[in-house]
């Protein structure tokens, strides 16, 4: 992937999540070295007409390092987090904005929380406001509200905050940047691990790859970045997981380098696509389906509408516009879409035939 010629083009857009574990050193304490290394490295792709969104975590330890956060022993442990995101989130801001500044740009602080995707209507005011932000030419700064986000309400992690805002701006490019240097698997003829240069799902499996991998990150840090990375590919954006330590790591990806693992962008699905993909973990309620119209709907070769004829039974409560999820015949999750019925409606529905669809296909949204 080159930046020659980005003049004549659309202006392409790559969302950058960095997380704490690049941004701090070791006493936790914020690496300024490396911040200003990637902020350099942004730069110069805008510069280069991309447009840039910035995931950032490092709120809580920027927090720690702060020297008044040393009396909060008294605190559970919710609280303490939230008053160390409370105050790191100042200073981080403060951090970016200074070195945004050294290079003209300037910065927007995004907070997000997960019921900013709950609802078309939240979901399309966020997007709205992203768009504004960068129309302006400012360079949005996201992380997690965790002032105020806890249990349900909190993302798994920024990796899958990132992955959403990619959806929702319709991103090119995510670059998943840790202390890695990318998707590790099998052993070569010495028997070490190597690097995964471009993941194909037809060679390799999540499970058995952190297996028989090694990373700083653990089984469950990889095993989230790879379930990010693969969903957010499918819905048209080519993602990297690279190490965000490393020199030009970020101009190296744009240009087409070896570095990381790539994971190829399907064809671009439509916004709406998009937003259900980001509302499958908060569904409303759920439709369990027979097996001809679990085969109809995996069917790549048809644009298949869910039908009340291939409903066997409806769980839980929901209204028209509600997001609900679609289970196969013996009851595994296949995808999620936008109720066209009230659960009333929909149940007098059930089995017949000559009826609109529950689900219709443009807001239909399948895992596989």
């Amino acid at each position: 992937m080159g930046t020659q010629g980005m003049a004549t083009q659309r202006k392409k857009r790559i969302v950058v999540k960095t997380g704490s574990s690049v941004l701090c050193d070791q006493s936790g304490a914020l690496n300024l070295p490396v911040l200003a290394s990637l902020v350099g490295q942004m730069s110069a792709l805008r510069e280069d007409g991309w447009q840039v969104l910035l995931v950032s975590s490092g709120a809580v330890a920027a927090g720690k390092s702060h020297p008044g956060m040393k009396d909060l022993g008294n605190l559970d442990p919710v609280t303490r987090n939230q008053v160390l995101a409370a105050t790191g989130q100042v200073r981080l801001m403060q951090t970016y904005q200074l070195l945004f500044e050294e290079h003209g740009l300037t910065i927007a602080q995004v907070l997000a929380s997960k019921s900013d995707f709950q609802t078309r209507n939240h979901y399309l005011n966020m997007r709205n406001c992203v768009e504004g932000i960068l129309a302006a030419g400012i360079v949005p700064v996201i992380n997690e509200n965790d002032v105020v986000s806890i249990t349900e309400l909190m993302f798994t992690d920024n990796d899958e905050l990132a992955s959403l805002m990619a959806g929702m701006v319709n991103a090119d490019l995510l670059c998943l940047l840790s202390t890695v240097a990318g998707v590790f698997a099998g052993g070569g003829d010495d028997g070490a691990p190597g690097i995964i240069e471009s993941w194909d799902d037809e060679r390799y499996r999540i499970d058995e790859v952190v297996r028989s991998g090694t990373s700083q990150l653990g089984r469950g840090g990889m095993h989230s970045k790879l379930t990010v990375a693969r969903k957010t590919a499918t819905l048209g954006t080519e993602v990297f997981i690279a190490d965000g330590r490393k020199d030009r790591v970020l101009l190296d990806i744009v240009e087409g380098k070896a570095i990381g693992t790539r994971f190829p962008a399907s064809p671009a699905t439509s916004p709406a696509k998009r937003w259900l993909a980001s509302a499958d973990g908060h569904a409303a309620g759920a439709v369990r389906i027979n097996q001809g119209a679990e085969q109809a709907l995996l069917d790549r070769n048809r644009l298949t509408s869910l039908l009340p004829v291939g409903v066997e039974a409806l769980e839980g409560e929901f209204i028209r516009g509600d997001v609900i999820r679609i289970l196969g015949h013996s009851g595994v999750m296949l995808g999620c879409g936008r109720a066209q019925f009230d659960r009333m409606d929909a149940e007098k529905m059930i089995g017949q035939q000559g009826q609109k669809p529950l689900i219709h296909y443009d807001y239909l949204y399948l895992m596989k």
